[in-house]
């Protein structure tokens, strides 16, 4: 792996970088404390003003107006973007809509891509995924209760989901239904494109997440799926390949969370250090002279070094052999660095004391929102009896010494 970042990234990230600082971060003390409503006309001019800077859209393909940037050069711009609660957002390249607008592209008809995809990464409209159900466990995907019955021409969709992350607002939903119940166990559901206008579609609330319900793009819904009834012609990709699908787009997909992580890793580590260079703590003391606070500097600096590594080089086995041959390198990042993320946010809340407990930095922030990342797109253990699973078949028949 060639660790060298191109003259082009390094300017692009060089911009972006100068964006956060000065355009967002003045921005989080107003996204942490006011109704979203109250900032989203700000938002919008700043997505406006990175349009004109040509950097929307990064990852996305250039014949939809995105920047066309491969999975490492994405990586590079996901970290720097993950820095501020907002960078994602502003520059188009969000989750869920990142990984619709993936399948989509992979798996879309010619109409699908025309009708939801441009606009989609155009920005005009957004949209959720809705796979993970109430009362089914989300480690083991093969368990739906969401069923898309065909009658006539169309699907009638019955089902609850939730954590159908930014269902708020979202013009329609990619939903995980089973079509096939007789047919093998990963060959039993279908990926389904739902306006949320369809009657039936019912978003019930946005779930209060660790005490915060969140609104618009910023928040986790659930539905509840009534006959809703939509063509068979809004089936994504082929009938009983949904699990399929589901990989395609989780591959990637942790690829830009892991990085996400990284930038967040760099902001609260930034946080700290320099929190502790000031903090006094007696006369002519700071907390930055205690050996307890300069062990946790440099484990988290040892830390978020590694781990950043270690996701790069998943983002170059996935450009070069494909997400299917990368899956071990894929799930050891997804625990990895959630791990460390938290480790490093929990560090960097101690270092402030009461100060990191309030929403005056935006270390709380991330300290409540992003313990989620050791749940969803599967819980840290099932990615590790995985890997363990799949490294302990390579040693089957070998002779060690």
């Amino acid at each position: 792996m060639n660790f060298e970042v191109s003259d082009k990234m390094k300017a692009i990230i060089g911009m972006i970088n100068e964006f956060v600082d000065k355009e967002l971060m003045p921005m989080e003390q107003d996204f942490l404390s006011k109704p979203l409503k109250t900032i989203l006309p700000e938002i919008e001019r700043k997505r406006e003003m990175v349009k004109k800077m040509e950097l929307w859209a990064p990852n996305h393909p250039k014949e939809y107006g995105g920047m066309g940037l491969d999975l490492v050069e994405h990586a590079l711009v996901s970290e720097a973007l993950g820095r501020s609660p907002l960078g994602h957002y502003v520059f188009g390249c969000q989750a869920p809509d990142a990984g619709n607008i993936e399948i989509l592209n992979m798996f879309g008809t010619a109409e699908q891509k025309e009708k939801y995809l441009r606009p989609l990464i155009e920005g005009k409209i957004r949209s959720c995924f809705s796979m993970t159900e109430v009362d089914m466990p989300g480690s083991n995907p093969v368990m739906l209760e969401t069923t898309a019955v065909k009658d006539g021409s169309d699907y009638v969709i019955n089902g609850q989901k939730w954590y159908s992350s930014s269902a708020d607002g979202a013009e329609f939903a990619i939903v995980m239904a089973v079509t096939n119940p007789e047919a093998p166990p990963y060959l039993r559901a279908s990926m389904i494109i739902v306006p949320t206008s369809t009657p039936g579609f019912n978003l019930v609330r946005n779930i209060s997440v660790m005490g915060h319900a969140g609104e618009g793009y910023f928040s986790h819904g659930e539905i509840l799926y009534q006959s809703c009834r939509v063509p068979q012609a809004n089936l994504l990709g082929t009938e009983g390949h949904g699990f399929v699908i589901a990989q395609e787009r989780l591959g990637p997909g942790r690829i830009h969370h892991c990085m996400r992580w990284i930038g967040i890793c760099n902001r609260v580590f930034d946080l700290m250090c320099s929190h502790a260079l000031k903090r006094e703590i007696s006369a002519g003391k700071t907390l930055a002279t205690k050996q307890i606070i300069q062990s946790w500097i440099a484990e988290s600096a040892a830390e978020i070094h590694s781990a950043r590594l270690m996701v790069l080089h998943a983002a170059w086995m996935i450009e070069k052999v494909g997400a299917s041959e990368a899956r071990k390198e894929i799930s050891l990042i997804k625990f990895m660095v959630a791990g460390v993320m938290q480790k490093v946010i929990d560090r960097a809340l101690q270092v402030h004391g009461g100060l990191g407990m309030t929403d005056d930095t935006i270390i709380s922030f991330f300290y409540r929102h992003e313990r989620a990342a050791r749940i969803y797109d599967g819980a840290d253990e099932v990615h590790k009896i995985s890997v363990a699973k799949r490294i302990l078949k390579g040693y089957e028949g070998k002779r060690i010494r």
